[in-house]
């Protein structure tokens, strides 16, 4: 049996780091993750105000970012999951709470309340609505130093919270596959009740 001094030569006692190589594919899904957020905001602006144009530089990132397809498809997806979520009372209700200027405990109290019963794409749509809300309440009252805050905090939470799910769920694009060929009304009941 090897004792303290051989391990430590043989590397026994290092941090390995992820097995299989889920830290690359965290990275992954948070640089998707990001992409999709931008896109998604861009999408709710615009439809909520069609005078009002956004870029993703706008929300911190690169131009042409969102002509990926799957991002694309993705978005889309999850623009449709929203569509129900605003007819939800309770959580319109929770996001109207949350002020433009709110501090990040406050923003990450609310969040933690979104998912308090568990994750699912329901609840990360409502996580990015929440986000689209603030976004768009600080364009319109012109506090556009907010603007990136909200999406770092919104990035900060899913990397501690729930990029591991979406790892596990098979990546952003997993949306597509889950949802796609199901009807609103299936899925509506079994992933947005908090």
């Amino acid at each position: 049996m090897a004792d303290s001094r051989e391990r430590r030569k043989t590397g026994e006692d290092e941090p390995q780091g992820a097995v299989g190589g889920e830290d690359v594919i965290d990275d992954r899904i948070m640089e998707q993750g990001a992409v999709v957020l931008r896109g998604y905001v861009i999408e709710r602006v615009s439809a909520e105000n069609p005078e009002r144009r956004l870029t993703p530089e706008d929300l911190g990132g690169r131009p042409n970012e969102l002509e990926d397809h799957q991002v694309k498809e993705v978005v889309q997806q999850l623009l449709l999951i929203a569509d129900d979520l605003n007819r939800n009372a309770e959580l319109q209700h929770l996001i109207s709470t949350v002020q433009v200027n709110c501090v990040q405990d406050v923003f990450f109290s609310v969040a933690r309340e979104i998912f308090a019963d568990g994750i699912n794409w329901g609840r990360v749509v409502s996580l990015f609505h929440l986000a689209y809300k603030l976004i768009y309440k600080a364009l319109t009252q012109n506090h556009l130093e907010i603007i990136k805050k909200v999406i770092s905090w919104v990035l900060q939470f899913i990397r501690e919270n729930v990029s591991a799910w979406i790892r596990q769920q098979g990546g952003w694009v997993s949306t597509l596959l889950e949802y796609a060929n199901m009807p609103v009304q299936m899925y509506n009941g079994t992933i947005f009740y908090f």
